[in-house]
């Protein structure tokens, strides 16, 4: 099979309400999304990669401009015919997490392009030692007033999620708040994880502790980073109150996860598949958990489309063993979507595999096309 052409556009997806975290109040995300061609076979295989600037470094620029050197490489399989090439080039790329979004985008559109012209699901190109049928996602309340909260864990109930991560501000009452009505709404059976983005600091964060024992928060997910004076003091408070604490922003790499490991402060991990570089990088990751005593979960990025999303169900479902589940948020967070259906949930969470071969997604060209805020193309 040969690869004729790749054309890539920056997409923006607009949401249907603000989303607010502790960093950022966001109406739209401007993503990536790799579309290679095979004219022989009359086949498109679609891929995205979505910068997080605060995280990596990349923006929707940096990404696009990395794209059109990777695609250069001597390892990239314009002659395509096995998955050991999609390997061998991600392996050649550089490592680092400044090109992990351009990564994970070439790397996705490669395996949806291949499984197309295979045949084959995704899921097929991967060892299936943890693989599961079905997984169950989580719900998130994000910052808002008080009656956004209330109707977001209102809709959660009635999906029957029990597993929930609540975005937290830089503000004690905020929080209070918003934990009380989430306790009361979910009630006692539902889990808590926090997550404040990393924007406390040691005061706020130890202001927190009694709150989180009266609630039975489980996971507090980076309060602030890892070398912020006080930090080690604080992640040993959350110790001795039997609460995990989970590393997010600071673990984009395998070189950061070892070094959180050999810090032995936190006890799990956040792997997102665009942050960490696509399903190669992610996987090293969680091998790399799973024989270090740490736990992980699979989580997502704000604002993926049904590409990504699509890839990250692919990675959950490669691990059973994924404390908990983040993504296909699809139908409740975008307006507007590339793919021609979203991808989504049923009750209590629950997905499994997506029909069709490849990512198991059609992409809408021309939803694709009224996204698109500029594009550019490689012919080979």
């Amino acid at each position: 099979m040969k690869i004729d052409k790749l054309n890539v556009y920056l997409v923006r997806l607009p949401f249907k309400g603000e989303f607010s975290i502790s960093k950022l109040d966001r109406l739209f995300s401007d993503t990536i999304i790799a579309e290679l061609v095979c004219n022989e076979k009359g086949l498109k295989g679609y891929g995205e990669g979505l910068p997080v600037e605060f995280v990596t470094g990349e923006t929707p620029q940096t990404v696009m401009d990395a794209i059109k050197v990777f695609v250069h490489h001597r390892k990239f399989p314009r002659n395509f015919q096995s998955i050991q090439q999609v390997w061998d080039f991600v392996d050649a790329l550089p490592s680092g997490k400044k090109n992990n979004a351009a990564i994970c985008a070439l790397e996705t559109a490669l395996l949806d392009l291949l499984g197309q012209a295979q045949g084959k699901s995704a899921l097929e190109y991967f060892d299936h030692t943890f693989f599961t049928p079905k997984i169950h996602y989580s719900g998130t309340v994000t910052l808002g007033s008080r009656d956004r909260v209330m109707e977001l864990c209102h809709g959660i109930k009635s999906l029957g999620i029990k597993h929930v991560r609540v975005k937290m501000a830089d503000n004690f009452q905020q929080n209070q708040e918003i934990l009380e009505i989430v306790r009361c709404v979910l009630g006692n059976e539902c889990e808590l994880r926090v997550d404040p983005n990393g924007v406390w600091d040691t005061e706020l964060a130890f202001r927190h502790l009694s709150l989180f024992s009266d609630l039975n928060v489980k996971v507090v997910e980076e309060p602030m980073p890892r070398h912020t004076e006080g930090f080690e003091d604080f992640a040993q408070a959350l110790k001795n109150c039997g609460i995990y604490l989970m590393a997010c922003e600071s673990a984009p790499t395998l070189r950061e996860v070892k070094r959180i490991a050999a810090e032995g402060l936190y006890k799990i991990i956040n792997v997102k598949i665009s942050r960490s570089g696509g399903f190669r990088r992610s996987l090293r990751i969680i091998d790399f958990i799973r024989k270090n005593g740490l736990f992980f979960q699979i989580g997502c990025t704000i604002g993926e489309s049904g590409i990504l999303s699509s890839a990250g169900r692919v990675l959950g479902l490669l691990c059973n063993d994924a404390l908990c589940y983040d993504g296909s948020y699809d139908a409740y967070i975008l307006q507007k979507n590339v793919t021609s259906q979203d991808v989504g949930f049923g009750f209590r969470g629950e997905a499994g595999r997506l029909e069709g071969n490849g990512l198991g997604i059609q992409v809408d060209p021309h939803r694709l096309k009224s996204l698109t805020q500029s594009s550019v193309s490689i012919t080979f």
